[in-house]
C-alpha cells in the first residue's frame, strides 16, 4: 500500500488561481465602522480550536458584503481549510458546506488552504493536518520567540502523504461520519437543555402558569370574558398540570412569588463542596486519578491533566453527570462529561439530597452573571465569590408538587444530555484513534469502515 502513497507537500496541492494559499488581512486594527451587526464572518483564533472540525459561531464578528469585496484575495468558502499563524499554533478548522455562511473573512492571524479537488480531498487534508502528529510538528517547527507563530511559506512547504484519490474519499468519510454524529449529538443537547431553560424560566422565574391563572381569575371576577385564557392551550399545559399551581401571588423579600412558595438562599437548596489542594497527593506508583482544575472544566476533558493519588475521600472523585462549579477566576458551571477525576480546589461540587439536580443547575446558571460581576469587582485579587454569596443569592422554591411534576420532566432530559456527550466523547477517541492509523496507511480503509458503521 506504501508504494501507491504520494509523498508532496500543501503547497502543491494548493488551487493554483492564486488565492489557493493565502493570508489574512487584517487583526483587531480594523476601524470599529467596519465592523456589523450581521454580514459575513470573519474567521478568528477564538472560532477555531484543537481537535475539532467545527468552527464555534457563536463568538463572530462580522464584516459588510463591501469590505469583504474590498478584501477577496482573503475570502474563504466551502471546503476551505484555516490554520492559526500567531498565537494558538495547531488550532485548524474546515469550512463545511452546510449552507450556514457561502463567505468568511481570515482575521490577520490565520492562513487559509483551498485545495485543488483534483488532487487531494479537501476533507482528508483536513484531518491529516489536523492530526496529533501534524500539529506537534507545527508547535515544535514554529517561532519561538515571543508570542508563537508560523507563516505562508513554512505551510507551502509542508509535507503531506496522500494515497489515491478514491482512498482519500473514503477516509475522510470515514472521520466525517464520526464527526458528524458528534454534531448531531451538540446539536441535540442545545435543543435538550434549550427546553430545560425555557421550562425553568417560565415555571420558577417567570411564573407564567400562575401569571395566567390570576389573570383568569381576575377577569372572570369582573365578569369579562375569561374563556379564552383559561383555556389550556394559552398555557400549553393540560388541565391536570394547571391545577398544581397557585392563582395567585403573596409579597416576599424577592417581590411577589406564587402563593405558597419559599425563599431560600443557594446554599440551602443544595451541598457545595469545595476541592482538595491535589498537590498533596501525588500519585505513587498504584493507580492514579486526572485532577480536573480550572481549564479542564473549560475543555471538557482530561486530556494531559496533572494526576493525583486515588487515596481521597470518595466525595471528592467527580463521575460524568456531576454538577460542577468554578467559584474562582473564570467562573463556570457545568454539567460534567469529561470521565472520571478528582475534585482540585477552587471548584464546587454541588449536590443536594432534598432537590434534584436540574433546579439547583439551572439556579446556578440564573445567577452566574451576577457571581461573575461580584468576582470582577475584586481588582486585587483573583476574581472570586464566597460562600456568603451563596447564601445572599436567593432563589425561589415551588410547593412540592409543582417540583415533582417538573422532576418528571427536566429530569430525563438531563440524563439524556449526559448520555449523548458521554457517547461523543466516545466517538471522538475512536475518531483520534483511527485517524493517525488511517491517514498513515497501517489500517486499511474497508475494516474501519466495518468498525465505524457497527458503532455508529
Amino acid at each position: 500500500m506504501a508504494g501507491e502513497w504520494t509523498h508532496t507537500t500543501l503547497g502543491s496541492i494548493a488551487a493554483k488561481d492564486g488565492y489557493g494559499l493565502v493570508d489574512g488581512p487584517f487583526g483587531s486594527n480594523l476601524p470599529a465602522s467596519c465592523y456589523t451587526p450581521h454580514g459575513v464572518p470573519v474567521i478568528r483564533g477564538s472560532n477555531l480550536s484543537l481537535g475539532t472540525i467545527r468552527f464555534r459561531s457563536d463568538e463572530f464578528v462580522f464584516v459588510s458584503s463591501e469590505t469583504a469585496k474590498r478584501l477577496e484575495r482573503s475570502l474563504c468558502r466551502p471546503f476551505d481549510i484555516v490554520f492559526t499563524k500567531k498565537g494558538t499554533l495547531g488550532q485548524t478548522g474546515f469550512v463545511r458546506n452546510d449552507g450556514t455562511y457561502d463567505l468568511y473573512l481570515l482575521s490577520s492571524n490565520q492562513m487559509k488552504l483551498t485545495v485543488d479537488q483534483r488532487l487531494a480531498d479537501p476533507m482528508f487534508v483536513y484531518y491529516f493536518v489536523s492530526s496529533p502528529e501534524s500539529t506537534r510538528k507545527i508547535i515544535h517547527d514554529s517561532e519561538a520567540t515571543g508570542v508563537p507563530k508560523t507563516n505562508i511559506t513554512y505551510l507551502r512547504d509542508f509535507p503531506i502523504v496522500l494515497p489515491p484519490l478514491s482512498e482519500q474519499h473514503a477516509i475522510a468519510h470515514i472521520l466525517g461520519t464520526l464527526d458528524d454524529k458528534i454534531e448531531l449529538n451538540r446539536r441535540m443537547n442545545e435543543t435538550l437543555e434549550g427546553m430545560a431553560r425555557a421550562l425553568f424560566q417560565s415555571w420558577f422565574v417567570d411564573f407564567d402558569p400562575v401569571r395566567m391563572k390570576a389573570e383568569g381569575k381576575r377577569m372572570k371576577a369582573e365578569k369579562k370574558p375569561a374563556a379564552d385564557l383559561l383555556h389550556p392551550s394559552s398555557f400549553k399545559l393540560p388541565p391536570s398540570l394547571l391545577d398544581l399551581f397557585p392563582d395567585s401571588f403573596e409579597d416576599s423579600e424577592l417581590g411577589e412569588i406564587p402563593k405558597g412558595w419559599e425563599v431560600m438562599g443557594m446554599d440551602e437548596i443544595a451541598d457545595f463542596l469545595n476541592g482538595l489542594a491535589l498537590q498533596k497527593y501525588p500519585p505513587d506508583d498504584g493507580p492514579s486519578l486526572p485532577v480536573i482544575k480550572i481549564a479542564q472544566l473549560r475543555k471538557g476533558d482530561v486530556e494531559g491533566a496533572d494526576r493525583c493519588s486515588t487515596d481521597i475521600a470518595t466525595e471528592y472523585v467527580v463521575d460524568d453527570g456531576d454538577v460542577l462549579f468554578s467559584w474562582s477566576g473564570s467562573l463556570e458551571c457545568v454539567l460534567w462529561t469529561g470521565g472520571n477525576g478528582a475534585l482540585n480546589q477552587h471548584l464546587f461540587k454541588v449536590t443536594s439530597k432534598k432537590f434534584p439536580k436540574w433546579f439547583y443547575y439551572l439556579w446556578i446558571h440564573e445567577h452566574l452573571q451576577d457571581f461573575r460581576q461580584i468576582a470582577a469587582g475584586k481588582a486585587t485579587t483573583m476574581g472570586h465569590i464566597q460562600r456568603h454569596h451563596l447564601s445572599d443569592a436567593r432563589v425561589v422554591v415551588p410547593e412540592r408538587n409543582v417540583l415533582s411534576k417538573a422532576d418528571q420532566m427536566v429530569s430525563p432530559v438531563l440524563d439524556q444530555m449526559v448520555q449523548l456527550r458521554v457517547e461523543s466523547r466516545t466517538l471522538a477517541a475512536l475518531r483520534d484513534a483511527l485517524l493517525p492509523k488511517l491517514i498513515s496507511g497501517e489500517l486499511r480503509v474497508k475494516d474501519a469502515k466495518r468498525f465505524v458503521g457497527r458503532v455508529v
